[in-house]
């Protein structure tokens, strides 16, 4: 699951499920701390110093200088990429990414607990990493052998997309274990551990090559459906009328609303001898004594209409 959640496929966990055959990663989480970090890229010995990553509380880590790579992040409710879409436990999300320029794209998720997962590149099948210039990559794609699964905690993820037209070295966030169809362990936690561990990582890529870009999701609990109340009665609504009829517009158990009109008639000493049910009628007959009373219940319109007769 991305996004706090259990997951089978490694040991950690996400507001994201990545689901496969049972598998789950979890949620990633954005810590609430004000970021004041800075890196000093040097270009060698003597050399003029670049303009350092800037570490940003809300983006994680932004290139400050122009870049010939831009690179777009977003979700599957948002596709301009710049609302914060929200998302409950078990739904399904997926992420998109695109670049103007030929590059390795990188995406991580930290959820509200400061969980880090590596979305991609992955060893799953379509967990290349090198985009085409204008072209969209969704994950999971249609084909692949997992989903993402909405799970707690709740509260704001962050979904980082990283592009560089070189390919990045991550040996020191995050390891792959043999074989395939696996996603990496990341050995950085929070979303500050992560903008230290990045403006480390592009220090060797020429720095007009490399872009960033963010989205944002919210994990919210589920609230309960409202179950529409059957209108009460009076004890007994036909007093001593030897016929009464009446109509209501909310049940639609129709068994459930005959059955408690013959409670009422059944308190009076009434013993049903007969019950007939037809598609949307309920007929049913009693008897106290030389007394007999017939109540049918049948559907009308939208409303339900009882009846009450008695000898």
């Amino acid at each position: 699951m991305v996004g706090g959640h259990s997951r089978a496929m490694k040991p950690s966990p996400s507001p994201i499920n990545l689901t496969l055959p049972n598998l789950t990663l979890p949620n990633l989480t954005l810590p609430k701390i004000a970021l004041g970090l800075s890196v000093v890229l040097v270009a060698g010995l003597g050399g003029p110093a670049l303009a350092a990553p800037k570490i940003s509380a809300q983006s994680i880590i932004v290139n400050p200088v122009p870049t010939t790579v831009d690179v777009k992040v977003w979700t599957d409710r948002d596709s301009s990429g710049t609302r914060t879409p929200s998302y409950r436990p078990g739904d399904r999300i997926r992420l998109y990414a695109s670049v103007s320029q030929d590059a390795h794209v990188y995406l991580f998720n930290v959820d509200p607990n400061g969980q880090v997962d590596l979305i991609l590149p992955n060893k799953y099948q379509g967990g290349a990493n090198f985009l085409k210039a204008n072209t969209v990559k969704v994950f999971p794609a249609a084909g692949d052998p997992f989903t993402f699964d909405i799970a707690a905690p709740y509260g704001l993820n962050k979904v980082l997309a990283l592009a560089s037209k070189t390919e990045l070295d991550l040996k020191q966030i995050a390891t792959f274990k043999s074989g395939q169809n696996s996603f990496a362990d990341v050995n950085v936690k929070g979303q500050q551990g992560l903008a230290q561990a990045l403006s480390i990582v592009v220090t060797p890529v020429p720095q007009n090559t490399w872009d960033s870009a963010t989205a944002f999701y919210q994990v919210v609990a589920r609230t309960a459906a409202a179950v529409p109340a059957v209108p009460t009665q009076p004890a007994n609504p036909w007093g001593n009328a030897r016929k009464w009829q009446g109509v209501v517009g909310v049940p639609s158990d129709l068994r459930a609303l005959h059955d408690s009109y013959a409670a009422r008639l059944k308190a009076e000493g009434y013993v049903q001898t007969k019950l007939q049910i037809k598609q949307g009628e309920i007929k049913s007959e009693y008897r106290r004594g030389d007394d007999e009373a017939t109540l049918k219940v049948e559907r009308k319109g939208k409303g339900v209409e009882i009846k009450l007769e008695r000898d």
